[in-house]
């Protein structure tokens, strides 16, 4: 559950810090005080896109960070330990500076808003005000279906085979439509794979090569300058070890005289030393540095070789492995695509691995249908829709597609005797709201978030029919919290726990929201304005105690 919210400089809200309690909690206020605002802010910290309008006025960025309780063996839990995330907690933080750029954290790492919307999945569902509309599009009536059947996963897979399989299909016609063009490609990649596998090459032994071909061209200054830095060592007058020799043997003998010289006769003795080793190494070098220039011969050839055939690829030579690897698997596909029948075998196993999993989620959609059609009728009949019926119709598609085997329509009879028509055609505003929250709460109630926040969707509804929607969101409320913005009483009186949101004007002319925390007699007063408007008499207050049931 969400634990705290942290707004700053976000639209109009300067500065906010809120606990949130567990249940049934309602956020109210006038018009425009920022209500929804607060759900912009949380969807914004949980990956929502960003732009620079949500920076409030004269401030540089704005910021957003949002605590969610985790059980230890949750599935959030072992989510964020597979994604090296801290599992013990889930704090998400955005910040969205002036320019638009966002950035984004969890539990104080680095994240990919990718990564925050997954997190979400297992956070919040949250349900806007306009979620009524969305359901009479074919996409969303099918998207919902899915939910209430957990076949949302069901129903990526099939997408995804429904891609292999159509690729394929579209590999095979091209096979088939572009079979000369096909065969002069193969034919020219199969002589490049050649004349680049000819020279036998791979990084590592190019390496090789460059190296041992500059020591090579540079043999005879490397002698040279090996053989004048052993003459300085070596002369037995001027030599460097020879003067050092007698120095450090002169300062050894005056050390009894001066302790003080030890440290710089210890010196002189470690620098001795240390020529004697250079002497040893170079003498080494020496020995092993020949002038051969036959084998510079072969160097240079294979070095132009190999730079003329990467110079035709346009890579670095050191590049010239990756590209035979591209080259090759190139030329693997050109010969699959040389053969229809190789192709129609593969396209044929594609589209019976994606009818064989279109099929498990057409058995998953048949099977929710039924319940889902009988949990929103019945909720019809609580809504104030007496005698309604709601169907989910399923027809077999003519042809497959990425969504699966057939197509998924909300029909409803919006009264009894009625036959049922789809949703669009026969409801009005008011019904599609009814109908909307319904199916709303239902699905819900499958989903495993452990928040819930409902945006105003209980607009066009009220009196008796409100009274139902508060009783079923604080039903919601008993398992998980439920965050609810809204303009009606008789829902703001079911809550457990309610905040009122109301602007102020801050300075001349700035405008910023703040929260209150509602007692037992705010609750009273602001029920009472939300029954009333701003005159609040006796009357609005016996009736708001009344609905607190206070």
């Amino acid at each position: 559950m969400l634990r705290q919210l942290n707004i700053r400089d976000f639209v109009i809200v300067d500065r906010l810090e809120l606990e949130f309690s567990a249940g049934f909690g309602a956020l109210t206020g006038e018009t425009g005080a920022g209500k929804s605002i607060l759900v912009d802010a949380l969807s914004l910290a949980l990956g929502a896109r960003a732009d620079a309008g949500v920076v409030r006025a004269g401030s540089e960025k704005a910021e957003v960070s949002a605590e969610f309780e985790v059980a230890p063996a949750a599935a959030l839990a072992h989510w964020l330990a597979a994604n090296d995330f801290d599992p013990d907690c889930c704090i998400l933080r955005r910040v969205v500076d002036a320019g638009g750029k966002s950035r984004a954290w969890l539990n104080g790492a680095a994240a990919t808003l990718g990564q925050l919307r997954a997190a979400a999945d297992f956070l919040c569902d949250i349900h806007g005000q306009h979620a009524h509309h969305s359901l009479l599009r074919a996409d969303a009536q099918r998207a919902l279906l899915d939910a209430h059947a957990n076949a949302l996963a069901l129903a990526g897979e099939t997408a995804e085979r429904f891609a292999a399989w159509k690729k394929l299909r579209a590999a095979r016609q091209a096979a088939e439509r572009d079979v000369a063009a096909t065969a002069r490609e193969r034919e020219l990649l199969d002589w490049q794979v050649k004349e680049i596998d000819a020279l036998g090459l791979d990084a590592e032994a190019w390496r090789a090569t460059e190296a041992e071909q500059r020591r090579l061209a540079h043999a005879a200054s490397l002698l040279a300058a090996s053989d004048a830095a052993l003459a300085l060592l070596d002369d037995e007058d001027a030599g460097a070890l020879t003067g050092l020799q007698r120095a450090g043997g002169r300062l050894a003998e005056l050390t009894f005289c001066d302790a003080a010289l030890d440290e710089a006769a210890q010196l002189f003795e470690g620098a001795l030393i240390q020529l004697e080793e250079a002497g040893h190494a170079l003498r080494r070098y020496r020995d092993r540095l020949d002038l051969d220039p036959a084998r510079l011969g072969e160097l240079d050839a294979r070095i132009a070789a190999v730079t003329q055939l990467a110079r035709k690829h346009r890579v670095a030579p050191a590049e010239l492995p990756e590209a035979l690897e591209r080259l090759r698997a190139r030329l693997a596909e050109l010969t699959l695509a040389a053969d229809p029948a190789a192709l129609a075998a593969r396209e044929a196993e594609a589209a019976t691995a994606y009818h064989r999993v279109a099929k498990r989620l057409s058995k998953e959609r048949q099977n929710a249908a039924a319940k889902l059609a009988e949990r929103v009728t019945f909720a019809m009949q609580e809504l104030a829709m007496p005698g309604g019926r709601f169907e989910v119709r399923i027809e077999t598609l003519a042809e497959s597609s990425s969504h699966g085997l057939e197509s998924v329509e909300f029909l409803v009879a919006a009264n009894a005797g009625q036959p049922p028509r789809p949703l669009a055609k026969v409801v009005s505003g008011g019904e599609l709201s009814r109908i909307g929250l319904a199916l709303q709460v239902i699905a819900s109630q499958a989903h495993t978030a452990g928040t819930l926040i409902f945006d105003e969707v209980d607009v066009g509804i009220g009196g008796r029919v409100a009274e139902i929607v508060g009783r079923m969101l604080k039903q919601l409320g008993a398992d998980r919290q439920v965050l609810c913005v809204t303009h009606l009483p008789q829902v703001a009186a079911c809550a457990d726990w309610q905040w009122s949101i109301r602007k102020e004007t801050q300075g001349e002319q700035a405008v910023v929201s703040r929260v209150s925390v509602l007692d037992a007699a705010g609750r009273v007063e602001e029920i009472a304005r939300m029954l009333g408007g701003m005159q609040i008499t006796e009357t609005t207050r016996r009736h708001a105690r009344e609905l607190l049931g206070s």
